[in-house]
C-alpha cells in the first residue's frame, strides 16, 4: 500500500508500554511505520511515541484533552488513531473504524477495518477524507505544518448564505478543544437555530 505524499514520518517507536492497549492491526502497522502525516495535512495517523505530544497515541488516549474527554460520543476504550485536516477523529471500536465529526460531535460508522481504511484513503484521499477545504486553503497560499490542523470560521454547521469561510493553520490541540466546546454547545439545538459566535481575543478573553 502506497500512501505517498508524506509530509511527516513518526520517529522511532519508544512507547512500547501503550501497545497492549491498541488493536492488533494498528500495532502491526506501527511496527513498520510509526505514524505519519500525509496529503499535506489531510490525514494524520498517530504513533506510539512520547514526543512530540501531538503525534502521541498515548496523549490521545490519556491526556487532559484526549478526544473522549472532549466529546461525549466517545469512551476511554475508543482508540482515536487518526484525524483529518479539520480535526475529525477516526476511531477504532471493536475492530472497525468510525468517524467522529468534530463540529457535530457524532459518530459515523465507516464499515471498514483499519487496513481497509488506509487503503481507501490512499485510493481517493480527496473524496474519502473530504479534503476540499484543505485544497481551498492551499490554493490561497496556506500550508499545514506537522502538528497543525485547519481552523474554519464560521463552522460548517452554520449557514453563512453567500459569505465565504476563512481558514487558518492552528496547533492541533487548540482546534480539538474548540471543536469539543462547539459540539457540546450546539448538540441539542434544533435545525435553523440562530447562533452568535464570540471570537476570543489574543488573550483568550
Amino acid at each position: 500500500m502506497d500512501l505517498g505524499q508524506l509530509t511527516y514520518l513518526g520517529p522511532s517507536l519508544d512507547d512500547v508500554e501503550i501497545l497492549p492497549r491498541l488493536p492488533p492491526a494498528y500495532v502491526r502497522f506501527l511496527a513498520s511505520r510509526n505514524g505519519f502525516v500525509a496529503f499535506g495535512g489531510g490525514l494524520h495517523v498517530r504513533g506510539a511515541v512520547l514526543d512530540p505530544e501531538w503525534h502521541s497515541i498515548r496523549a490521545a488516549l490519556e491526556g487532559p484533552s484526549a478526544p473522549h474527554v472532549l466529546f461525549d460520543a466517545l469512551t476511554p476504550a475508543d482508540v482515536p488513531f487518526a484525524q483529518d485536516a479539520l480535526g475529525d477523529q477516526f476511531i477504532l471500536r471493536d475492530g472497525l473504524v468510525y468517524r467522529l465529526h468534530g463540529e457535530a460531535g457524532n459518530l459515523q460508522p465507516l464499515q471498514v477495518d483499519f487496513v481497509s481504511f488506509l487503503e481507501r484513503c490512499a485510493a481517493n484521499p480527496v473524496d474519502y477524507l473530504s479534503l476540499q477545504p484543505l485544497l481551498t486553503f492551499q490554493a490561497q497560499g496556506g500550508k499545514l505544518t506537522p502538528g497543525q490542523l485547519l481552523s474554519v470560521y464560521p463552522p460548517f454547521l452554520i449557514d453563512t448564505g453567500k459569505s465565504e469561510r476563512s481558514y487558518a493553520a492552528v496547533p492541533a490541540i487548540q482546534v480539538l478543544t474548540s471543536l469539543g466546546r462547539f459540539a457540546s454547545e450546539v448538540r441539542d439545538l434544533p435545525d435553523g437555530t440562530k447562533v452568535r459566535i464570540k471570537v476570543p481575543d489574543k488573550d483568550g478573553a
